[in-house]
């Protein structure tokens, strides 16, 4: 008997630190924001403030990177970036959301890209090639990020992004606290 429960110890103190070294995440990513591409009207003048129709419009640019030109939703999206720079993204119900098309995939492709500085100069660290979306807007990128990420990774944004460059959604940082 002592034998055994000395094996069971021995196997769990050699498999537990097996186990968390294993995960070697660099960030998580747990949910996901479809792009909305306009951040606000602005009012030219002689328009006044109050106008319900403005001239101009501040696009919404994440980190130097343009939206595209409509709205898309995304339904949910799963992320793991680890330490060695590479990446395993599941996204699904990635769709536009007005427009035409809308429900549709409007037949693109996409890639992601990590950014890891709050303030310009920013490095886009990207994966290819691009994976279509399913006309479901399903989608699962399994690659290595380049360039490499840096060894810490300090106010990441994930950027799920069509071949011309455009954004149509964001990871949302998955914090220690989440549930799985």
């Amino acid at each position: 008997m002592l034998k055994k429960v000395s094996a069971w110890v021995l196997l769990f103190g050699i498999v537990t630190p097996l186990s968390a070294a294993a995960d070697d995440s660099l960030v998580k990513f747990k949910g996901g924001i479809g792009v909305i591409p306009v951040s606000a009207g602005v009012a030219v003048a002689p328009t006044l403030a109050t106008a319900q129709t403005v001239e101009s419009v501040n696009r919404n640019i994440v980190r130097g990177v343009q939206p595209p030109g409509q709205l898309w939703t995304i339904a949910d999206l799963r992320a793991d970036v680890k330490a060695d720079g590479s990446i395993k993204v599941r996204g699904r119900g990635l769709l536009l959301a007005g427009g035409n098309g809308i429900g549709g995939n409007a037949g693109q492709s996409v890639r992601a890209t990590l950014i890891c500085e709050a303030t310009a100069p920013f490095t886009l660290h990207n994966t290819d090639p691009v994976v279509p979306l399913e006309p479901n807007g399903d989608f699962r990128i399994d690659a290595v990020l380049d360039p490499l990420p840096p060894a810490v990774c300090d106010s990441p944004v994930l950027l799920i992004r069509n071949p011309n460059g455009a954004w149509f959604a964001a990871g949302i940082v998955k914090r220690d606290s989440d549930d799985d």
